[in-house]
Parts: structure tokens; C-alpha cells; sequence
């Protein structure tokens, strides 16, 4: 009993020192807390907004600080972030806006989709390209996510031949958050689970008729709240812990 004692006491200090180290591997309630005990800025996550009602007002603490995921959340539910909280970057006429963009193998798929986008209420931003000649899918997929990231676009899709390619690329751009979808499956999962913002797809993979069936979809899952919040939470956590030793 004495060993095991022992043994959990050093596990314990082990694990003080980590979380003051590296705050973020806390898990959101032992977030919550360590910061509750020391003095600063309060911090909105997603896993906060996770847990009001649709449609509700969420109280914010004077100063605090919301998080880019949870101002997205926020938007998705319909919840109101306090009075005195400005809007979220993807206010006004960049809501109904979706960045398209596509290389030379994707360029055919892009002028497909146009008209399904249009189709269902969207403001479409094409980005190019505008032909098949050859061109680079990372200068594409690169302004769609940036259009994303930026707040001039609700959302981002992107097609090249295969989509691994420029979800790569997109995936570099702070803020931003894409997937490759192949099928409905993946498109739910992406956005339900994943909290997608960005959609990439592969032209040589999927036909038109599936390539629209992905996208409706993908538009129409909404953000899963609870665990996956906290989860895609942690995602932004290692990403904001990289930008600031950049």
C-alpha cells in the first residue's frame, strides 16, 4: 500500500507540472478549472457553447475571450454571444457565401457544382481556375481557405483530381479546418464530428452526379455539440500552440 501510495503522489506531481507547462493537454473541465484559480482573462471555448440550448443567449464575462471555434459554434446553433460581444467574423452577406475553387482537373467539377450552389441560396466566390490548362492546386486551394479563414466566406470547397492534395494545402491556413469527402458518409462526418469548414474533393474519383450529392449534404450537416466540441477544440488548441512559436 505504502508503494502505491507513493507511486500516486509522483503520478500527480507529474501531471501539475505537465498541465502548467502545456494548459492545453488539461482535459476542458480541469481547463476550466486550473484557470478559475489563477487570475486573467476568461476564455469561451467550444465546449461552453456546446452546453446552451440552441437559440439561447450565452453570457459572456466583461473582457473574456471567445475562441474562433466557438464564435463558429455559436453561429451554427443560432446562439447569441452576450450584448456587448461583436458579431462573428462571418457576419452579413460573407454567411451566404461559399469560396469554390479548382485546378485543372477539377475545373469541370467546379462549373457543375456553380449551379447546385445557386441552387440552394448561395453566394457562390469562384476563385478559379477558368479553364483546363495546367495550373497549381496549391495557389487555389490556398485563396479559398484564406477566404475561410479570413471571414469572407462561410464556407470553403475545393476540387483537384484526387482532394488530398489541396486538403493539405487548405489545412495549413490558420482558422481553417478541411476534409476530403468521397462519399455522404464522410461529408456527415466531417462536419458532425470534425467541424469541417473547408470541403475538398478528388474530380478523378467521384463522378458529378455523387460530387453533389456530397456537397448538399456536407452544407446541410450541422456542427455536433458536446464531446465532438471539446474534441475539435483540442485541434485548434495544438494549432494555436504552433502559430505562437511561429
Amino acid at each position: 500500500m505504502a508503494t502505491s501510495s507513493h507511486e500516486a503522489q509522483v503520478r500527480e506531481l507529474v501531471r501539475s507540472a505537465l498541465l502548467r507547462l502545456l494548459p492545453e493537454l488539461a482535459t476542458p473541465a480541469a481547463a476550466s478549472h486550473e484557470a478559475s484559480q489563477r487570475p486573467g482573462r476568461p476564455v469561451i471555448d467550444a465546449s461552453t457553447v456546446a452546453q446552451a440550448a440552441p437559440g439561447a443567449t450565452l453570457d459572456i464575462p466583461p473582457g473574456a475571450l471567445v475562441t474562433p471555434l466557438a464564435r463558429e459554434l455559436a453561429l451554427e446553433r443560432k446562439i447569441r454571444l452576450g450584448a456587448a460581444q461583436p458579431l462573428p467574423p462571418t457576419s452579413g452577406a460573407a454567411q451566404q457565401t461559399i469560396a469554390i475553387g479548382a485546378d485543372h482537373g477539377g475545373y469541370a467539377l467546379k462549373e457543375q457544382l456553380k449551379p447546385l450552389l445557386a441552387k440552394l441560396g448561395w453566394q457562390v466566390s469562384d476563385c478559379g481556375c477558368h479553364s483546363t490548362a495546367s495550373v497549381d492546386y496549391p495557389d487555389y486551394a490556398f485563396v479559398v481557405a484564406r477566404m475561410v479563414a479570413e471571414g469572407r466566406a462561410r464556407w470553403g470547397i475545393m476540387i483537384d483530381g484526387a482532394g488530398i492534395g489541396s486538403c493539405m494545402t487548405a489545412n495549413k491556413v490558420p482558422g481553417v479546418r478541411a476534409a476530403m469527402c468521397y462519399d455522404q458518409a464522410t461529408a456527415v462526418n466531417s462536419r458532425q464530428h470534425n467541424h469541417a469548414n473547408v470541403l475538398t474533393l478528388g474530380a478523378g474519383l467521384i463522378g458529378p452526379a455523387l460530387a453533389q450529392q456530397i456537397v448538399q449534404v456536407w452544407l446541410e450537416t450541422p456542427f455536433g455539440p458536446d464531446r465532438h466540441a471539446q474534441r475539435v477544440e483540442k485541434i485548434m488548441q495544438i494549432e494555436r500552440r504552433f502559430s505562437r512559436n511561429t
